[in-house]
């Protein structure tokens, strides 16, 4: 799936990937990069805990809307989006909680672009890389996935059922951490970060 940002004039790709087997993440991360191109930039995440596409597109807009401000925490618009898809403020919290790990089997790839062509081009480039099989299905939402994006991200059943609409969890699992990702970019602009 590749989406325009019009306000941004950038282009963002996100797909999932499942059977996925790092033996070195530094290496890994590495041989990507290499993949990726010069106007690109990727972020994989653990996609365990990733509630649907919408939650890392909103990522990437506020990774964007980070650094039209001046407000960014790191140097990297991959790296803000990793920070803010994570609702963390410190880059190493962030990449222990939703980076990619020796274990991760099941992946998330955002690529952010200039260019709808160079973005196509670098995801088609990256999946090639990519140790396992592309599966967009692992950004879904299932009961056990659902059961770990609540702990991890301190979703309680009171605030579920506040925002659960006709019994629809997944839409409101989603609602939710988008909106904790949201939330992370004013707690940033109140703390001074």
């Amino acid at each position: 799936m590749i989406k325009y940002l019009k306000e941004f004039d950038k282009y963002v790709a996100i797909a999932g990937f499942r059977n996925v087997k790092i033996d070195n993440v530094e290496n890994f991360l590495e041989d990507v990069k290499k993949h990726a191109g010069r106007n690109v930039e990727a972020q994989f995440l653990d996609a365990e805990l990733v509630a649907t596409w919408q939650h890392l597109y909103f990522a990437v807009l506020n990774a964007l809307t980070a650094f039209r401000n001046s407000e960014n925490v790191s140097k990297s618009l991959a790296l803000e989006t990793l920070l803010y898809a994570s609702a963390q403020r410190q880059i190493r919290k962030a990449m222990q909680f939703l980076g990619v790990k020796k274990e991760s089997e099941k992946i998330a790839l955002v690529v952010i672009g200039e260019k709808a062509d160079e973005t196509e081009k670098a995801l088609t480039s990256i999946s090639k890389v990519v140790n396992g099989q592309r599966d967009d299905t692992v950004l879904e939402l299932c009961r056990e996935k659902i059961a770990a994006i609540k702990k991890a991200f301190d979703i309680s059943d009171f605030e579920l059922e506040a925002v659960a609409k006709k019994d629809n969890l997944e839409e409101a699992i989603t609602d939710i951490v988008v909106e904790r990702v949201a939330l992370s970019a004013t707690t940033k602009k109140t703390l001074g970060f």
